[in-house]
């Protein structure tokens, strides 16, 4: 007697193979999250380091931006482990994405931050293209199961 070949996935392996793009996904959500973490806890050091002056108004905005770094890592986690990602936390962790490339672009061309800044800008870009990418497999499944 031939059991169904199921298809959920037995391991943290298992699990990786069949969702590689997720699982990428998973791990820049992550690194958002703790680097939001990051921006609250030193961000002076954080300024310094992008080549921005650390003055405490500039520490203060760094850090608000490191909360909402936080929740938005924090919550695209979250949805991208369930079973069925949130559709919509995709798209507009995508949007937020962009808009921090769009963000450090200025920062870097007003001489806020230094050129350095410009890697944080290309790490959001990725992120933000493999979440449209993504939220575009999501649309499309969502559609062939209508």
């Amino acid at each position: 007697m031939n059991r169904p070949v199921s298809r959920r996935p037995t391991s943290v392996r298992d699990w990786l193979r069949q969702h590689p793009l997720r699982s990428v996904l998973v791990v820049l959500a992550l690194i958002t999250a703790i680097t939001g973490v990051a921006e609250i806890v030193v961000p002076r050091g954080l300024l310094v380091l992008l080549g921005a002056s650390p003055t405490p108004l500039a520490a203060q905005l760094f850090g608000t931006v490191g909360l909402f770094m936080l929740v938005v890592g924090g919550l695209l986690t979250r949805s991208l482990l369930r079973q069925v990602p949130n559709r919509d936390v995709v798209l507009w962790a995508g949007v937020q994405k962009f808009g921090a490339v769009v963000a450090v672009s200025i920062g870097v061309a007003n001489e806020l931050f230094g050129p350095i800044a410009l890697l944080v800008a290309l790490f959001d870009l990725a992120t933000a293209v493999l979440l449209f990418v993504y939220g575009r497999r999501l649309r499309t499944a969502d559609d062939d199961r209508s």
